[in-house]
């Protein structure tokens, strides 16, 4: 079972639409996922047509020792399962600040969990604990950068963090792909944008690129991914070839688990 964190600190990036779209696609790959909103928006719960007041929630498998498994809820993608968000969200950064091995409750609720191939981990739009909490339990990260001067400039500050969670918590995480979204093609400061980043990290950026799309902006309202929504559209092509690069790059590190989805 491989984690991937979906991070990064600045909002509006595009974290919930790639974790909810390529979860989607890895499933339809015959991928097993587990994803799981550590957001206290819970746009992820609400973007897969889940509600936020479950009795069990992510909340209660963090700070009040809650068994995973019971807080699993099915999607309406076969493959793709969900531990949702709560409104009792909203305080868990504070409720996380007093607890033994605050940066590890993640990490100690996903031991011993089985059945899945993927977990995806939507990160809040920030670098505090529960950030933490999903880079100390993952294997991998992915940083979805907006195709906007501005992103860049915490792109820096988001990479050192991880870091330093590397050094001090969790020797295994890597990053995974810096992933470009909200690319218009149209917008010379978008192509701009889009090779700095390329030429800062040419190792690191993914070669698909996420697209603006109105109707990718519209799937969450209607709580389906992009693959459910408009499977023609241009976004859920663009999500779906992300997943067979994602696949293909987990696929060299863990070729036992995940070849069969690069396809």
């Amino acid at each position: 079972m491989t984690a991937i964190a979906v991070a990064n600190q600045k909002g509006g990036v595009g974290k919930t639409t790639t974790a909810i779209s390529l979860g989607a696609a890895l499933a339809a790959r015959n991928v097993r996922v587990l994803l799981i909103d550590l957001d206290p928006q819970g746009n992820a719960t609400s973007g897969l047509g889940e509600t936020r007041d479950r009795a069990t929630s992510v909340h209660g498998v963090l700070l009040r020792d809650a068994p995973i498994s019971g807080a699993i809820v099915p999607t309406a993608v076969p493959g793709l399962d969900l531990l949702p968000s709560g409104t009792e969200m909203a305080g868990a950064e504070v409720e996380l600040v007093p607890a033994m091995a605050r940066e590890f409750r993640l990490r100690s609720a996903l031991q011993g969990l089985s059945g899945y191939d993927v977990v995806l981990i939507d990160c809040p739009p920030s670098l505090g604990l529960l950030t933490v909490n999903a880079l100390a339990a993952s294997d991998e990260v992915i940083v979805p950068v907006q195709a906007e001067y501005l992103a860049l400039e915490g792109l820096a500050q988001l990479l050192a963090t991880i870091e330093a969670v590397r050094a001090r918590l969790n020797q295994k995480l890597a990053v995974l792909a810096v992933l470009m979204t909200m690319v218009d093609r149209r917008n010379r400061l978008s192509l701009q944008v889009s090779e700095e980043v390329r030429r800062h990290f040419p190792e690191l950026i993914a070669q698909t690129q996420i697209p603006r799309s109105v109707r990718l902006a519209e799937a969450p309202s209607h709580g389906k991914p992009i693959s459910l929504y408009d499977p023609t559209s241009r976004a859920s092509e663009a999500y779906s070839d992300l997943a067979t690069e994602i696949a293909a790059r987990l696929a060299s590190r863990q070729p036992i688990a995940l070849a069969g989805a690069v396809s």
